[in-house]
């Protein structure tokens, strides 16, 4: 899947036929994936996390980081690539995170947590990337 803005579907039906199920639920309808239940919760593999809705790029391997949260976790996205959103859904006062290309849920960042020395996380639904080992 390209990122070319005229090849992305433009309604949530048109989505819906090109997403799985879960897919769907993740990346269109603000889900979120079990802990420890994602495939990339672990992965330390080298390559590109893209979004899995568009291909968009989002997260070079080298910003993964073990987070021990139970989702992926990157200190840093490629400039543009994400976009943050006030999050007051659950009662809480979050950051959504979604590609910046087609404005699919990725995830939520967080900041001054000092796990990293960018003192960022951004926690990622496995079913929001996905990892092309060849892209780096």
């Amino acid at each position: 899947m390209g990122t070319n803005e005229s090849t992305l579907p433009t309604t949530e039906e048109q989505w819906r036929v090109r997403l799985s199920p879960d897919e769907f639920r993740v990346l269109r309808q603000a889900g979120t994936e079990a802990p420890w239940s994602g495939e990339y919760v672990s992965t330390k593999t080298a390559g590109m996390y893209n979004c899995r809705a568009c291909g968009a790029a989002l997260y070079p391997s080298t910003d993964k980081f073990d987070s021990n949260c139970g989702w992926p976790s990157f200190d840093d996205a490629i400039p543009g690539a994400v976009k943050e959103i006030d999050d007051y859904s659950h009662g809480m006062v979050r950051t959504e995170i979604r590609c910046a290309n087609c404005d699919s849920h990725l995830g939520h960042v967080f900041r001054g947590e000092h796990l990293t020395a960018k003192n960022t996380r951004h926690c990622v639904n496995s079913l929001s990337i996905k990892l092309d080992p060849e892209q780096s």
